[in-house]
């Protein structure tokens, strides 16, 4: 059984399958993605407001752009708005947006227009009476400014979506500009390109081939197999064996088994995760489309969990379209393990399939997620624009045009193949290998400023440096050395012209400081060399020369640093104070993680709760390290007490502590919370109430944890600058789902100081 994806759905669809997603926004320029079903020239208009956002004014930047035709009924773009006249946007005021669409035949649509069709007449995606979506730069005042951040989304995980509390917290404050969210940072597995779920690749398969208008031919043992030939629940063993992909061993063929594999399903996929325009009103029973009873019973469950997601997509797409949206890939964009280390880059980058499905995840990330995040490499003759133009041909020739491909694969920075071998090239940097790639490809990483902070988001997948004389399962440097410099050293030793700004984030999509208790496990995984079982290698504590580089790059330039983080599936705060051993330098990290929003699962719900504190508590932990060669090593405070010229023997140490949440607090702005659970999961919740009493380990009481949030969250990041005094406080607001009768939405507030902890540096 199908999914019916045919001209008569597609005619009935809107224009707009997917966005407006607003990106990247600063004073100067405002840029806007959208996906469409036509071509079309799209006009961007920013428009001042008054009475708080009410009413709009005088329109100050404008910009068009033609989309690119990725397939016969998908046309992407991202336009970038400027002005003519020397017009700049200020923080502290509330701006909107428009959009006019020109197709083929001179006919216009405005925006309301194109988000409309006969199956839904109405679609809202603003805050506001006259139906434009706002926003509001960052404030020159640190105190003032507000991030939220988050990671790890897989659509059939469990637990409720965290992502449209966003929505709920952006319409609570919309015409408030100095309480209004102002950047949104997604560290991390947007998507999941591995860990599908049979429904959802039921969906993405067709609508992907629908949307290109012809169907990929995909290497499959010599032969080639289009995406229908491959079914759902059938991938296992095409992804482990023809594709070299890794989510699947150690037993674990569940991973894989609805894998994506075409360009279409790329596009399809993202088209689902931000949209509920393409999304089937029903889906088939589990018997009409598997014969294995277990496959039948796991695909009602993730339809089960699926149509809560699809139920609050509208409040996804709404908030997407009035806070600036920023990105950055982890593994799961593309698929798990991605680039972990040498072994997997030859694995899979060696085979035609597993090069193929990077390959069209790249292709795919490029045009939905990093083009908005750095739209000056898609201007015209740049290397974006060249990929966008490849793209086009590429779909255009049904993939058949060779230089097409071959330009994708550059630009998107596919390493060649080496032709005697057939393996991935790689070339030396120092002490370590690296991916080749040619010098046009796209970078992934950038950085964003306003008056008062900077954002520094690394790509810590693409540019990992392989150690050159170890075996080719050793844990990597996330960064290697022309990375350390490009994306970390020279942005902090720029000097911005503003001179204002007060404080540093940096974007590690992988956790620099995870628990004590993962850090073992991680080592005795190496040890038995079972890396691709726990990600091995995808932690920067288990590489110590690297991560002993990238804290004294970070503390020669900053006195304080704030990291943004996820992966992990769990959210909490660590401090980390820092002192040179000869010298009366100080500096303080803060880790904040935010993760998942949709993929809570059976341990992280236990670490979450009072368990954790009584099993496992984290412990104050120490490091002794050196500047060069950079290394350090883990001591313990007894060792430091006892042996005084261990530390004088040293040139740096670090003490690193968990700083604990404080008592759940119920949301003051999340009272509507039935808007956010799908009727059919409150009827559950009612069907189950009389239990509630004694179902103890989801009572309040239990779910006090200390150290973490292990269910579905999202975070708010603020500052608090006590009167008078010199040092300023960042607070992470974690919202999430509690667990307790009637279901509320609560937050855990996690507080610490931007400043060394004096008492343990000299403890």
């Amino acid at each position: 059984m199908k999914y019916q994806v045919g001209d008569k759905f597609l005619q009935e669809l809107p224009l707009i399958l997917a966005g407006p997603i607003l990106q990247h926004t600063e004073p100067e320029s405002v840029t806007v993605w959208v996906a469409l079903k036509q071509s079309c020239q799209v006009e961007l208009k920013v428009y001042d407001t008054t009475d708080d956002g009410k009413a709009l004014e005088n329109c100050l930047l404008d910009g068009e752009r033609s989309t690119f035709s990725l397939g016969k009924h998908l046309h992407v773009v991202a336009i970038t708005a400027r002005s003519t006249v020397g017009h700049r946007l200020t923080g502290g005021h509330i701006y909107a947006y428009d959009l006019q669409f020109t197709v083929a035949d001179q006919t216009a649509q405005t925006l309301q227009q194109a988000l409309c069709s006969n199956s839904s007449p109405t679609v809202s995606i603003s805050y506001f009476d006259h139906q434009k979506p706002t926003f509001v730069l960052p404030p020159n005042c640190l105190q003032d400014l507000q991030i939220v951040h988050a990671s790890c989304r897989k659509p059939h995980g469990h637990g409720f979506d965290a992502l449209p509390i966003l929505d709920t917290l952006i319409e609570a404050a919309a015409n408030q500009p100095q309480h209004r969210p102002h950047q949104l940072f997604l560290t991390g597995d947007q998507i999941y390109g591995d860990d599908v779920s049979e429904p959802s690749l039921w969906v993405a398969s067709t609508l992907g081939d629908a949307l290109l208008g012809w169907e990929e031919q995909l290497p499959v043992n010599g032969v080639y197999c289009t995406p229908q030939q491959l079914p759902p629940g059938e991938r296992s063993e095409v992804a482990t064996n023809q594709a070299g992909l890794t989510a699947g061993l150690h037993n674990k063929p569940e991973k894989i088994n609805s894998h994506l594999f075409s360009l279409g399903e790329y596009y399809a996929t993202y088209l689902l995760a931000w949209s509920p325009v393409c999304w089937p009103t029903t889906f088939p029973e589990g018997h009409q489309v598997m014969r294995d009873r277990h496959a039948i019973k796991d695909w009602n469950r993730a339809v089960w969990h699926l149509r809560q997601l699809i139920y609050t997509l509208w409040k996804v797409r709404r908030a997407l379209a009035n806070i600036p949206m920023y990105t950055i890939f982890d593994d799961h964009d593309v698929s798990d393990d991605w680039n972990l280390n040498q072994a997997w880059c030859l694995r899979v980058l060696g085979r035609p399939l597993g090069r193929r499905i990077v390959q069209n995840a790249l292709l795919a990330y490029t045009v939905f997620q990093a083009w908005g995040n750095t739209p000056g490499q898609f201007a015209e003759g740049q290397s974006g624009e060249k990929l966008l133009m490849a793209a086009q041909a590429w779909s255009a020739s049904q993939g058949t045009d060779v230089k097409a491909d071959e330009a994708i694969a550059r630009y998107v920075g596919m390493p060649a193949n080496d032709p005697h071998t057939g393996l991935p090239i790689l070339v030396r940097d120092g002490a370590v290998f690296i991916l080749d790639r040619h010098p046009e490809a796209l970078t992934w990483h950038y950085i964003v400023r306003s008056d008062c902070h900077e954002v520094i988001v690394l790509d810590t997948r693409t540019w990992r440096g392989y150690p050159a004389d170890q075996k080719a399962i050793a844990p990597p440097m996330l960064l290697c050395p022309q990375a350390f410099e490009q994306q970390l050293l020279l942005p902090l030793q720029e000097v911005a012209e503003q001179t204002q700004i007060q404080t540093t984030f940096v974007i590690a999509p992988t956790n620099v400081f995870g628990l004590q208790v993962i850090d073992w496990i991680h080592h005795w995984h190496l040890k038995q060399e079972k890396v691709f079982s726990t990600d091995v290698g995808d932690a920067w504590n288990i590489n110590t020369e690297a991560l002993a580089k990238f804290l004294t790059t970070l503390f020669e330039e900053r006195q304080q640093v704030v990291i943004l983080s996820g992966d992990i599936h769990y959210s909490s705060v660590a401090h980390l104070s820092y002192a040179r051993t000869h010298s009366k330098l100080q500096s303080v990290l803060v880790q904040l993680t935010a993760s998942a929003l949709k993929n809570e699962e059976i341990l992280t719900r236990l670490i979450h709760t009072r368990l954790k504190d009584w099993l496992l508590p984290e412990k104050v932990r120490h490091w002794i390290g050196w500047l060069n060669p950079p290394n350090m090593v883990e001591v313990s405070e007894k060792q430091l007490h006892h042996n005084r010229q261990m530390l004088a023997n040293s040139d740096w140490h670090c003490v690193l502590e968990w700083i604990p949440r404080n008592s759940v607090q119920t949301s003051a702005y999340t009272a509507d919370i039935f808007s956010l659970i799908a009727p059919w999961k409150r009827a559950k919740n009612a069907k189950w109430k009389w239990l509630q009493p004694v179902m103890f380990w989801k009572s309040r009481w239990f779910q006090e944890g200390r150290e973490v949030v292990g269910l579905n969250n999202l975070a708010l990041v603020h500052f608090e600058l006590p009167d008078g005094g010199n040092s300023c406080k960042v607070i992470q607001d974690l919202y999430w789902f509690s667990s307790w009768y009637p279901t509320q939405i609560v937050y855990s507030r996690f507080e610490s100081q931007l400043t060394p902890n004096q008492s343990l540096l000299r403890n």
